[in-house]
């Protein structure tokens, strides 16, 4: 396995979406092709399925140095306002453009800091969003929170307000690399905002960890472990580290490359991780998650609806994405689209009434085909071969996958591809092999983080 982890371990995208972005067509998309892909996508799926809407609260008080996030450090909460009302407007957009109104299947509050934001303004944005639509019958919204930075009182305003489900950064709990992330935050900060979250009743907390991040030990994952089963949240999210300094704005400055741990090192404090999830009765679900049997994404996985998008994995699938506030990435299936990346820049195009996209991409026929696998390798682990592809494609596909077939990584029929448990590490790996994107134009610059 070491030799198998040193072979593999190359830059490559994580497939949150395909076409990933780097490789999205330069000249954009037109405003009026992005709308009509967002109509057919609505009108084809809203009464079946719902849409899902990510919305962006960029702010956070200090800057952690492992994140890659498009976020705007600050400590005057007087921009709060302004931006919920900006993204009230660019909502007002998208409901205007899709006429009838939107039933809500799933809102992911993602930042920054979601809990930067007050009770009352986080009670104006999701009541101000529901004016303009209704709740799918099957209705999920989370968020993400800071455990220094989130009261009492907010987790139960977003409880009132239909949240059931949270999510905390927790990171690491050793001093040391708390330092070097600039992210210093206690067991006991992180267990008073869990077991608050219990006693308000949310059905599904989950906690952000990361492997490979500076200075790590397999003594300080042992114990950031031990800390986080102690708690047992709902699911785990076990990332690992993307280090990517090259990325203009992501902060990862305070250590260097020799800081890290390396590659088995690093693979290590992964299988050590998983070992001791499995131990205390989690399940692997798709790729860096684990959840106890009793949540939703296990649940989603065991009935093959595991989702994924740019929200990472969810509990369900829908056809239309809709992300609110800068940066924000938006899915219509047909077609991607990103907002502007600074607040000034969305909050000038919002108030001249335009959909502040900046950039995106109009999907081909090929690109639906090879989404549609890449899809599945993700959330199942395996694929069917009838998904649209001719014969020449699948055999350069095979092609590509020799060495991973040869390495007992992969099993390949007549009908579908499966990876084998010994290979799940490898799934970016085996994606890329039906990655025509990044075949046909490989990058000459360093643009992706390594696949393990």
């Amino acid at each position: 396995m070491k030799n198998l982890i040193q072979k593999y371990n190359i830059p490559g995208p994580r497939y949150t979406s395909y076409p990933t972005v780097p490789f999205w067509d330069k000249e954009g998309i037109a405003q009026q092709d992005w709308e009509r892909t967002v109509k057919k996508s609505f009108d084809e799926s809203n009464e079946a399925e719902g849409i899902s809407l990510y919305i962006h609260l960029p702010f956070c008080e200090s800057l952690c140095t492992f994140c890659a996030c498009h976020k705007k450090i600050t400590k005057r909460h007087e921009v709060e306002q302004p931006y919920i009302e900006t993204l009230l407007k660019e909502w007002d957009l998208y409901c205007d453009l899709l006429v009838e109104r939107p039933k809500i299947r799933e809102i992911h509050l993602g930042g920054g800091t979601p809990t930067f934001f007050s009770s009352e303004n986080l009670k104006k944005l999701i009541n101000g969003i529901f004016k303009r639509a209704d709740k799918f019958e099957t209705f999920d919204f989370s968020y993400e929170g800071h455990p220094n930075h989130t009261s009492k009182e907010q987790l139960q305003t977003l409880f009132d307000l239909g949240s059931r489900r949270n999510s905390f950064g927790i990171q690491d709990y050793d001093p040391v690399v708390q330092k070097a992330i600039h992210r210093v935050q206690s067991f006991e900060q992180v267990k008073r905002v869990n077991d608050l979250s219990r006693e308000i009743g949310y059905t599904s907390i989950s906690h952000d960890l990361i492997f490979g991040l500076p200075f790590q030990t397999e003594e300080s994952i042992r114990n950031t472990i031990k800390n986080t089963i102690a708690l047992k949240p709902d699911r785990i999210a076990y990332y690992s580290y993307a280090h990517v300094p090259w990325i203009k704005g992501v902060g990862q400055r305070g250590f260097d490359e020799n800081d890290l741990p390396k590659d088995n090192e690093k693979r290590h404090l992964y299988e050590l991780g998983k070992q001791l999830f499995f131990d205390n009765g989690y399940v692997e679900v798709g790729m860096d998650h684990f959840a106890l049997p009793t949540d939703s994404l296990h649940k989603a996985m065991e009935s093959k609806k595991l989702h994924r998008n740019f929200m990472g994995y969810t509990a369900g699938k829908t056809e239309l994405m809709i992300g609110l506030g800068m940066s924000s990435i938006s899915d219509s299936w047909y077609a991607f689209a990103q907002n502007e990346k600074t607040v000034e820049a969305y909050t000038e195009k919002v108030n001249n009434g335009i959909i502040p996209i900046f950039r995106g991409h109009l999907l081909t026929d090929t690109d639906l085909i090879i989404r549609k696998h890449i899809l599945n390798l993700m959330c199942n682990l395996e694929t069917e071969w009838k998904i649209g592809l001719d014969t020449k494609v699948k055999a350069e596909i095979i092609e590509r996958l020799q060495e991973i077939i040869d390495d007992g990584l992969i099993e390949v029929s007549e009908n579908k591809i499966t990876v084998k448990e010994e290979g799940r590490m490898f799934v970016r790996n085996v994606c890329m092999a039906f990655d025509l994107r990044l075949i046909d134009n490989k990058p000459g610059t360093r643009v992706f983080s390594m696949t393990i």
